[in-house]
């Protein structure tokens, strides 16, 4: 019976308050990474991860190391990688162990959400589990999405029916459709949830938690459900929910594309996912990115550890370029950013503002963002938020 220590979501700030949009620089797992992250933030231990999408970037190779980098968590750990909707996230975290943490993430409409499971907090059960086939909506291994159109189906033979045959209460929040539709099947005020996929469950239970409501919860996908009963206890929540804007204008991308070196990208991994400098035992210089060093009698010292950086600092200088690159929309913002506490800058790209939006000596923070996506590869990096940007909507609440 697996106790909710900590909560946490994220929504990219672009799209409406209805429907989120991801960025350029986003996908499924940078958005994972923000809410996990968030989840994180009360300082509770991980042994486990699952990730549950149905918009993983990589599908022949594993996504873990890249999000165990950006979480900041032990490469060694185990990761579990889902393919599902909300009664997937739900069936996770039903079975889930302590120090467990469970993300839901989805690109359409986008969002994300983590829960980190623990000895103690809110405590939930499962309560029901109904999988029937009806296979309204399809994506085949080419990608290509073919959908029946007949939501009236979807309704009666699919989610209504299921419900039905689970024999569960009446839930007091419904995740994996519309509100419109999720309302008349709750008990009580019906609650907003930005998302319909894998993270709507977390979402939900956020909103349970802050509310401090008992009682099931249940996610439908097409026919399927799951249902968990949500008990007694708290559980942090920590929403990094900025206020919506619209999408900029598209740039002009220029031609080509700009191929991947995999030798260059497994050396340079570690310190740039793991966002991380060198530095030598005998000296409190530290090296970003790290870098061998030749010693005064001529010897190559590589014997460097990692350390690992501070993800906050402030612009010490910006330019905005216009001219077209291969991969990238044009135009965007450049800044080197002085990180506190260290005698590092950085040179990163800015996110989540328009570009030109960024002055000398704004603070902000550093998030994982995917900087190109070269030979059908994602590589990620860091990218500069402004504080300005991410202080809307933001912030730390306890549940009683």
């Amino acid at each position: 019976m697996p106790y909710i220590a900590s909560i946490g979501t994220y929504l990219p700030c672009w799209g409406t308050s209805e429907s989120r949009v991801p960025g350029d620089d986003e996908d499924a797992i940078t958005l994972a990474v923000e809410a996990g992250r968030a989840a994180l933030e009360s300082g509770g231990s991980v042994e486990y991860v699952v990730l549950v999408s149905r918009d993983l970037p990589l599908t022949e190779s594993s996504n873990a190391a890249v999000l165990l980098a950006g979480l900041g968590l032990d490469p060694e750990l185990e990761v579990i990688e889902r393919l599902g909707g909300a009664p997937a996230t739900l069936d996770a975290l039903g079975s889930a162990r302590p120090r467990t943490l469970v993300i839901g993430v989805d690109i359409d409409a986008a969002g994300a959400a983590a829960a980190l499971t623990a000895e103690r907090g809110l405590q939930v059960r499962t309560a029901a589990r109904v999988s029937r086939s009806l296979p309204v909506r399809t994506r085949n291994s080419s990608g290509d999405v073919h959908d029946y159109g007949d939501p009236r189906l979807l309704k009666k033979r699919g989610y209504l029916a299921s419900l039905a045959t689970a024999w569960v209460d009446s839930p007091v929040v419904v995740a994996g459709v519309g509100r419109k539709d999720a309302a008349p099947l709750a008990v009580g005020e019906s609650v907003a949830l930005p998302t319909t996929g894998a993270s709507s469950s977390l979402f939900a239970l956020a909103a349970m938690a802050e509310a401090s409501t008992t009682g099931p919860l249940v996610g439908i996908e097409q026919a399927s459900l799951s249902g968990i009963t949500v008990a007694d206890g708290s559980a942090s929540v920590l929403r990094r929910e900025r206020a919506p804007q619209p999408p900029p204008e598209s740039g002009q991308l220029a031609t080509g594309e700009i191929p991947i070196s995999l030798a260059a990208y497994e050396r340079a991994f570690e310190a740039k996912v793991r966002w991380e400098a060198g530095k030598f035992s005998d000296s409190d210089e530290l090296d970003f990115p790290p870098r061998y060093r030749v010693d005064r009698d001529g010897t190559l010292k590589t014997d460097y550890t990692f350390v690992e950086l501070p993800r906050t600092g402030t612009v010490y200088t910006e330019v905005t370029v216009h001219v077209p690159v291969p991969g990238l929309k044009t135009p965007y913002t450049l800044v080197i950013v002085a990180l506190d506490d260290v005698s590092v800058r950085a040179l990163v790209r800015v996110t989540g503002v328009e570009a030109g939006a960024v002055d000398i000596g704004d603070r902000g923070r550093l998030v994982l963002r995917r900087v190109a996506v070269r030979s059908g590869v994602p590589d990620y990096g860091y990218a500069f938020e402004p504080d300005a940007a991410g202080a809307a909507g933001a912030g730390t609440e306890d549940a009683a």
